[in-house]
């Protein structure tokens, strides 16, 4: 994979492994456009807040999952361009391992618990079935979300990025078309709209097979008994990647507390609207991390450090384009953008949403940096940077940071808490980066 005639050959990697991650992310993102927008326009107001209410336990799950796969994948990468096959091998087994340890525990959480849940995420009488009926099935298919992400990293780590695209997408669209036909043909509501989403990995998990019964895969399950250090290993290589997710899970349940007491149900529910556009850039930024993971990896188990900096520096410019773009979309197109979302045309949704677009977002490169970041500190096997630069912006600077400028500001201070979160973190990352080039 990593390149031995310098930067032409790593530019096309480059090239190659990040437009098919971010055109996989893009879809993947629509699993939250598409519910968001099917139950605004079948449910209004209050389904759109049950939903956004439900969603930060997607974000875990989904976190959980890039978790186990991209630790699992880092480590794989690496051995795998050490030659080291059967330690590789049982990478993957190990991950498989802890898969199934925790879709046993969403699973019984779903099945006896998701009420408790939903009472914890503030839901009140007039969407808590909603909101349970979502959270319960959702975690029900929690086993198909974690496999999914899990085969997803490992397949394009092990060379087959345009697969793991072609699975994303397909995964994704096919959401869209049954959340349409069982929201509206068939009239089944919030049931319909987490239903299709449950399904969506099963599709692209069809779509991986392929993979499989033509034996292109060079990673199997092999006979050997779960480690300690290996687990830890797959953990701590991926924690950065579940911080990331779990922190838009952490946003929100900030957020939504903090504007229940503000301007509840269609405070919560304008805040969806900007939260679900904000899953969408995070997964266009994760699709370039994503991208370059497994290009580091393998350059860092060669020992070629002067390609990871020429990635590096193609991963700084295309963030800063992606940027430009998603900000300035959101800046001009604000209000047609929440109108799409806002079927009752309520004038308090619509003011808030409005408002919270063009503020929120002007945090995009300075999350896409951070994201960036942290993978290249993931990539390289240093978990401690990378773990401190997740922790930092989804927990330790976020939360206090909103409750503070809501006390201050009010909503404006609401929004305006994410972009501070993120530059307060970008600086402390480069100040990481910088410390490490340097023993370097």
């Amino acid at each position: 994979m990593c390149a031995k005639s310098g930067g032409t050959n790593v530019f096309k990697d480059f090239l190659k492994y990040v437009s098919f991650n971010i055109l996989g992310q893009c879809a993947y993102s629509c699993y939250t456009l598409a519910d968001t927008f099917f139950v605004s326009s079948s449910l209004g107001t209050n389904g759109l807040a049950a939903l956004n209410l439900a969603f930060p336990v997607f974000c875990f799950l989904n976190g959980t999952g890039l978790m186990i796969g991209m630790g699992g994948g880092i480590r794989y990468s690496v051995l795998r361009s050490c030659g080291h096959r059967d330690r590789a091998n049982r990478v993957f087994t190990n991950a498989v391992y802890i898969l199934a340890c925790f879709a046993a525990a969403y699973t019984l959480a779903g099945l006896f618990f998701s009420g408790q849940i939903v009472r914890i995420l503030g839901a009140d009488e007039t969407i808590f079935q909603m909101t349970n009926t979502y959270l319960r099935v959702m975690l029900m298919f929690s086993p198909a979300f974690l496999l999914n992400n899990l085969l997803q990293c490992f397949v394009r780590n092990d060379g087959a990025p345009s697969l793991s695209m072609a699975a994303m997408i397909t995964g994704s669209l096919s959401n869209v078309a049954l959340d349409y036909i069982f929201i509206f043909p068939m009239g089944m509501g919030i049931l319909g709209a987490i239903l299709a989403t449950g399904m969506a990995p099963l599709i692209s998990m069809a779509v991986l097979s392929v993979y499989f019964i033509k034996r292109k895969n060079q990673f199997h399950l092999v006979r050997c008994a779960p480690k300690g250090k290996r687990t830890a290993g797959i953990l701590l290589n991926g924690i950065p990647s579940l911080v990331t997710e779990a922190s838009s899970g952490i946003v929100m349940v900030v957020f939504n507390f903090i504007i229940l007491g503000l301007l509840g149900n269609v405070g919560v529910a304008a805040y969806g609207v900007v939260a679900a556009i904000s899953l969408v850039a995070v997964a266009i930024y994760t699709g370039l991390s994503q991208g370059i993971q497994p290009i580091i990896s393998s350059c860092y188990g060669k020992g070629r450090r002067g390609e990871i900096q020429l990635v590096l520096k193609y991963a700084a410019v295309t963030m800063l384009v992606l940027s430009g773009i998603i900000y300035g979309v959101l800046l001009f197109g604000a209000s047609p953008i929440v109108l799409m979302f806002n079927s009752e045309r309520d004038g308090l949704l619509q003011q808030i949403a409005v408002i919270g677009l063009k503020l929120y977002f002007t945090a995009c490169p300075l999350m896409g940096g951070n994201i960036v970041l942290s993978t290249y500190f993931s990539a390289t096997e240093h978990p401690g940077p990378a773990q401190a630069i997740s922790l930092l912006r989804g927990f330790f600077i976020l939360i206090p940071t909103a409750f503070l400028f809501s006390m201050l500001f009010g909503m404006v201070g609401v929004w305006c808490a994410f972009p501070f979160t993120e530059l307060v973190t970008v600086i402390l990352g480069m100040l990481l980066y910088a410390a490490e080039s340097k023993r370097n």
